[in-house]
Order: structure tokens, then sequence, then C-alpha cells
């Protein structure tokens, strides 16, 4: 019989749609649930010590509930953070989401590239270490943005905001010393590949933008190949751990990734 237990997608609110895209180009036949902690969001702004501590119960409850057969948690502070003690206590495949600092460095020719996230992501010892590891040779410029995870809330539901918006976020990184060299930013947050377009003509002058989505979605496809999938994943389920009247207004966004069921946590 074919195996329905689904892969479940977490974030604290629809960035991890970006990551769940490629991986329904690779396993079309996956059942999903998608869920968004819309009681904690946003995580950008919330301390360590709460992100490491709501995060893995979060997951053991919807893991109880939802019997996954892989967690993805499409989301950098919650990855940078919580992934060692999510995969600690659980018994079950977890992949986690980092900043591609790495395929960053690769691209760069003027050997300065800009790390866009949350502000708990750039300033954890993690990043760092990435960039110590496989940008050793670049400049490597961080700004912080909770702003641009509300841009792309706001694009979901069907809200489109002005150039000017993602201009000032931008500015934060290129408005810093040797910040006109950047030719790479790294979208260290899955909300923000859901804005890339508006980033790009934000810019003003060519920057490729970079994100993990795509090999998060290879490494799930890598763990779970020769699985037993159903004929058709069948309705995926969009699950929020708060009511919220912003849900209502996500639906057709959510519809658009198969997600047509809406549960409360």
């Amino acid at each position: 019989m074919p195996d329905s237990r689904p892969i479940l997608f977490f974030d604290s609110g629809v960035g991890g749609l970006s990551v769940l895209a490629p991986t329904q180009r690779l396993l079309p036949q996956a059942p999903i649930v998608y869920a968004a902690d819309s009681a904690g969001y946003p995580y950008g702004t919330r301390s360590e010590a709460e992100i490491a501590a709501r995060v893995p119960a979060l997951l053991g409850r919807l893991a109880e509930r939802f019997h996954p057969r892989l967690i993805v948690i499409a989301c950098n502070t919650a990855s940078t953070i919580a992934l060692p003690a999510v995969r600690a206590a659980l018994d079950l495949p977890v992949v986690g989401t980092v900043p591609a600092i790495k395929p960053a460095a690769e691209l760069s020719r003027t050997r300065v590239i800009g790390v866009l996230g949350t502000e708990a992501t750039v300033r954890q010892p993690y990043v760092d270490d990435l960039a110590t590891r496989f940008a050793a040779d670049c400049r490597v410029l961080r700004h912080g943005s909770a702003a641009l995870v509300a841009l792309a809330e706001a694009r979901l539901r069907g809200e489109e905001a002005e150039d000017d918006a993602y201009r000032a976020v931008l500015a934060g990184l290129l408005d810093h010393p040797d910040g006109d060299r950047i030719d790479v930013i790294v979208n260290a947050c899955t909300h923000f590949p859901l804005v890339a377009d508006r980033l790009e003509a934000a810019a003003g002058r060519p920057v490729r933008f970079v994100d993990g989505g795509e090999g998060i979605a290879r490494r799930v496809a890598h763990l779970l190949d020769g699985a037993d999938w159903p004929d058709a994943p069948g309705e995926g389920a969009a699950v929020f751990t708060g009511a919220d009247a912003a849900i209502e207004l996500l639906r057709p966004a959510l519809a658009r990734f198969g997600l047509t069921q809406i549960k409360l946590l």
C-alpha cells in the first residue's frame, strides 16, 4: 500500500512556501502539511531563548498529530537556533534551512556579498561560521529586516507595497561601506524569495539574489528516494497555531500550492 504520511513544512508564517514550491516540483505526489506558527509570528524579533524553547515543543505536537515521514524547518531563524534540539527530540528526519552563503561566494565576482535576513538570523554565530568556512575571501555585509517579512506576508494576502518600501530595506545593505560593490545578496529568510522580483527591481542595478530553496528540495528528494507515494497527493493542509482574520485572506495563495484545507492546531 502507498505510504500516505505527509512531508511537514514549518515556518513562523508563509515564508516556507518558497521551499515548498521547489519540493513539489521534484515530488509532485507527496502529501503536504504546511504549518505556520501564527501565534508566535514573527520569529525574527523574538529572543533566541524563546525560539529554542518554542520550536521543538511545537514540532513535537505537530508530529504527534500529523505523523509526517519527514519535517522541513523552512525557516532560517528557527533552523539556526533550534535545529539540533528538534533533531534530538524527534525520531524522524528533519531538514533545516541555512543561509546560502556558499553559493553566493561562488557566484560573486566583486567578493562583496550581502546577507539579508531577520534580525535574529543575521546575528547568529552559525552565520559567522558559514562566512568563515565558505566566504573567507569575501566581505560579508548583513542586514536584518522585520519589515521585509511583513511585506512578503502582505503580498501573499494580495496587498502590494510601493517600490520605496523595498528600496528602504535594501538600503540597510547597499548603504554600508562597500555596499556599492555587492553583486550577490543571500535571501537568508524564506519569506524573501516570495518578493525577490520586487527586490531585484528596487536594487536599481544588477544584483543577483540567491536562496537555499532548490538545494533544500533536492535534499528532501534524496532522503525520500524510493518512497511509495500515493497516485495523487490529495488535499494539502495549512495548519495555523492561532486564529487570525488574515488567514482567510491567504486562502487564494495557499490554494496555489495545493493547500486547500485550513486547520488550527
